[in-house]
């Protein structure tokens, strides 16, 4: 059932202005918004200075170049709920909103630090906005494994599954899904897409500015819970996963969760974390904090076509890009180690040793016809040996000559064998049924061998 109204809770924030309004514009611009949007924040704005928000936001990332209808349905439909997420008061105050609106069905969309989730979800709850409404969670869901699932345990609690969206706003990217392309549709990559041709795979995610406000955030969680266990490991999946059966998401998932069950735990010897000058000075960052604003590691993926290929995954602040070292293939490539938990890998077949012949063995196509000619033969053992004989004693010369003097290949016996030898040929067995008259339709010398004409049988007139 189609939605009715978009809730934004952190409307003010910065996944906000570079990536929603963004993305709302777009929907109105190709006539797929047609509902209000609602943001909610604890900033204290109103609904004039949301919308101005909002387009300045559009209109910096289309750079000038927004269109004006589709920028006006977004500014005009948009509404604002201020409050803190704690107070009973602001889901009451949205509650109002949402009826003024004539909204029953709302898509509650949550840009919002993840400790804030279970509050959130908890209040719509107590306020009755959760009944037939669907959640969208942003990353990162959670902060660890005990977190992320006392998360899904709140959200269960509140939604039934199929009313839950958890996304990664990153694999909207056109890059990103240009992957997909650039893995499985390059028929000159895919080939050479393994172990045998790739040294090592590169990812830089390079941000050339700061934290930009949000230090209480980011100072929480830090690049490699930002960035790194969620952007970058569904970029290491797309670029490590096999094809998947079908188009469907289920079995694109599948893929991706047979890369991250075969990579091995991160080693913490193997993991440099940073931070840029100046970020002890950013608002909301603890004094002496030892938060990582920058994090590499090093990845490795014990599957038959990854292994031995080392995945370097790098998060910060810097100019960088994405890299891939080429190395030249082994004559053959070496088998994988026993890789734990998994069937070892097949032995390799021994090289056989060139097999020899013995001289004198074996007759060349056409060397019979040279003897029987008295003609010089062929080097010996060089040549053919399948279904080729030597010819009889008795055989004249020209019992291995085509018509027209040039030496052929010697046959088994037969009819022309014998014919061209001058002996009687054997009888043709009878055939059934009657003889039908025939005249000379044509003529030729180059298949029978004694010069006579073919004759060829074809039906009299009046016969059927």
């Amino acid at each position: 059932m189609r939605a009715d109204a978009l809730v934004l809770f952190g409307a003010t924030g910065d996944l906000a202005r570079k990536k929603l309004f963004p993305a709302v514009y777009h929907l109105a611009a190709a006539r797929q918004l047609g509902v209000p949007v609602v943001g909610v924040a604890v900033s204290d704005w109103d609904d004039t200075r949301l919308r101005a928000y909002a387009t300045e936001a559009v209109k910096t990332a289309e750079g000038g170049h927004a269109d004006g209808p589709a920028l006006d349905e977004l500014a005009g439909g948009l509404a604002m709920v201020s409050g803190d997420y704690r107070d009973r008061f602001t889901f009451a105050a949205l509650a109002e909103r949402l009826a003024e609106l004539g909204a029953a069905r709302p898509v509650y969309y949550l840009a919002i630090p993840p400790g804030l989730f279970p509050v959130v979800v908890q209040g719509l709850s107590q306020a009755g906005l959760s009944r037939g409404t669907r959640v969208v969670v942003e990353k990162p869901f959670g902060r660890d494994l005990a977190s992320a699932r006392e998360l899904n345990r709140v959200l269960h609690e509140v939604f039934p599954e199929r009313s839950i969206f958890r996304i990664d706003h990153y694999l909207g990217k056109e890059p990103v899904e240009n992957l997909l392309v650039f893995r499985f549709a390059n028929a000159f990559l895919e080939p050479i897409w393994n172990r045998r041709y790739v040294a090592s795979v590169q990812i830089t995610m390079a941000e050339d500015f700061g934290v930009e406000g949000r230090g209480g955030f980011y100072d929480s969680v830090g690049a490699i819970r930002d960035v790194i266990q969620n952007h970058l490991l569904q970029v290491v999946a797309l670029l490590a996963m096999e094809p998947p059966v079908d188009a469907e998401p289920d079995s694109l998932r599948d893929e991706k969760v047979k890369v991250l069950k075969a990579m091995r735990p991160a080693d913490p010897a193997r993991l440099v974390r940073g931070q840029y000058d100046g970020y002890h000075g950013e608002p909301g960052v603890a004094p002496g904090s030892a938060t990582e604003t920058f994090a590499a590691l090093r990845l490795e993926i014990g599957s038959w076509r990854r292994a031995g290929v080392p995945f370097f995954v790098r998060a910060g602040k810097g100019p960088d890009g994405h890299r891939v070292r080429g190395r030249r293939p082994a004559a053959r490539p070496a088998a994988p180690a026993v890789l734990p938990g998994r069937l070892p890998a097949p032995p390799q077949r021994p090289a056989l040793p060139p097999r020899r012949r013995r001289r004198g063995h074996g007759v060349r196509a056409g060397q019979g016809a040279r003897a029987a000619a008295g003609q010089p033969p062929g080097r010996p053992g060089r040549g053919l040996r399948a279904g080729l004989r030597r010819p009889p004693a008795g055989l004249p010369a020209a019992a291995g000559r085509r018509p027209g003097g040039q030496p052929g290949p010697v046959r088994p016996p037969g009819r022309r064998r014998a014919r061209l030898a001058g002996h009687p040929a054997p009888p043709r067995p009878a055939r059934p049924g009657p003889r039908l008259p025939a005249r000379v339709v044509g003529a030729g010398r180059g298949g029978r061998g004694d010069g006579r004409p073919w004759r060829v049988a074809r039906p009299a007139a009046g016969r059927a």
